[in-house]
């Protein structure tokens, strides 16, 4: 929007005119750093506008309000309206008026879902699609939905508008996003399937990732249907928390461990080593080390390529924040530890699945390694790769490690004529 309206987009230093921090609060810390990151523009530019839009600023508007760091307030659904929130602040400062300007919507009821579009990949050839809002969960940990309202969803027609522009403009793989992605489609009577089906058929687009999945949208109707598509990536993120049901209960997570392990078994039925990664959360209110051995003996059965692991940080505004049983940091850096080693255990696993053997990848930058160039990119199992030439999209065979300490998760791939069709 700025672009179009005639602004040079500048890197993140001294001698902007306009600062947007597009805040975060997922958590107490995630408050902090948007306030500090919001600080550091007011230091670098005294005279430049500070924006802090986003869900810090949804959730203490009050806050924001009083910072007098900040200029101007965006609360989600707003970010549209940057353009006019500028000349309108623009204005009142010259009347004298030295108060922030403030737009902040009630997102607990229902709400249209804020259409922005990219007509640009953020690199050369993946871009990611938001295409959902929003979410009706209330995990007990989660103020998600205080901060970004009730599930709504983008139109099949407006996400085809971006993709088509996006492919006319060199992407090649759309990553389909949202705060909920299983619920697309909940509030418009269509469905994630029905809308990865349209973006398959877009030409020019040669891989289709799908973002942060809920376990209960994968059945062995959807796997089937999911298979069926030869753009889309192998790659299901389905979000797991714990593998302990009684802590899975205390989050308000709307499945048992062994539901989750049945899904997990469905796509590896449907697809041929597919890589699943997940979130876990160590350290929730009341877990007892026998919970957490639990979890720990149900990843080391589950093998999941991916595990990214976060210890519980206590969100005020939401249930699990005046839980009793709050653990001990110490007791959580140490659950955190070993959870991390188990997972790069797995990681290793599964990338070790794939030596010798062929693979699809998709180019995507230039990067220097032991002071040698490579273009790296990913598989379609988020195999990250590094070849020393080629382009885009290259069909190759995965022959071993780059090197431990320069890159320990890029793997090289033999571009010998035998093992390599250039597209």
């Amino acid at each position: 929007l700025l672009e179009e309206a005639g602004y040079e987009i500048v890197p993140f230093e001294p001698g902007a005119d306009v600062y947007v921090i597009n805040t975060c609060t997922v958590t107490n810390i995630a408050d902090r750093k948007s306030r500090q990151m919001l600080h550091r523009a007011r230091k670098m530019n005294p005279k430049a506008i500070v924006v802090a839009a986003g869900c810090y600023v949804q959730t203490a508007k009050e806050a924001a309000e009083s910072d007098p760091a900040i200029d101007i307030v965006l609360g989600n659904n707003r970010k549209s309206e940057l353009l006019q929130a500028l000349r309108l602040f623009e204005e009142a400062r010259k009347d004298g008026d030295g108060g922030p300007y403030t737009d902040v919507a009630d997102l607990g009821g229902p709400s249209g879902y804020e259409s922005m579009f990219l007509q640009k990949p953020q690199g050369h050839t993946r871009a990611c699609i938001k295409v959902q809002d929003g979410c009706n969960q209330f995990c007990s940990y989660c103020i998600i939905p205080y901060a970004r309202g009730r599930v709504r969803s983008r139109t099949v027609e407006d996400v085809l508008a971006e993709v088509t522009a996006l492919a006319g403009n060199g992407c090649q793989e759309i990553v389909l996003t949202g705060i909920h992605l299983s619920s697309y489609g909940a509030d418009t009577k269509s469905s994630l399937p029905a809308l990865v089906w349209a973006v398959h058929e877009v030409e020019g687009i040669s891989r289709i990732r799908l973002g942060s999945l809920e376990p209960g949208i994968v059945t062995r109707e959807s796997a089937a249907f999911f298979a069926s598509l030869p753009k889309l990536c192998p790659h299901f993120h389905l979000s797991l928390q714990s593998g302990c049901d009684a802590t899975l209960k205390r989050m308000n997570r709307r499945y048992t461990a062994a539901e989750y392990e049945e899904k997990c078994e469905i796509l590896r039925e449907f697809f041929s080593n597919p890589a699943l990664t997940t979130d876990v959360i160590t350290g929730f209110p009341q877990e007892t080390e026998e919970e957490f051995e639990t979890t720990v003996r149900f990843l080391e059965k589950l093998q999941l390529y991916e595990t990214h692991i976060f210890k519980y940080s206590r969100r005020q505004g939401t249930r699990a924040a005046a839980m009793p049983g709050q653990i001990d940091e110490q007791v959580k850096a140490a659950r955190s530890d070993r959870l991390i080693r188990l997972g790069e255990e797995n990681r290793r696993r599964f990338a070790a699945s794939w030596q010798g053997r062929e693979a699809e990848a998709l180019l995507e930058e230039k990067i220097v390694l032991n002071g040698e160039e490579y273009y790296t990119g990913y598989t379609k199992e988020y195999l990250r790769v590094a070849v020393k030439s080629g382009r885009d999209l290259v069909n190759v065979r995965i022959t071993g490690k780059i090197g431990e300490e320069a890159a320990p998760y890029i793997y090289r791939l033999n571009l010998s004529e035998k093992d390599c069709n250039i597209f």
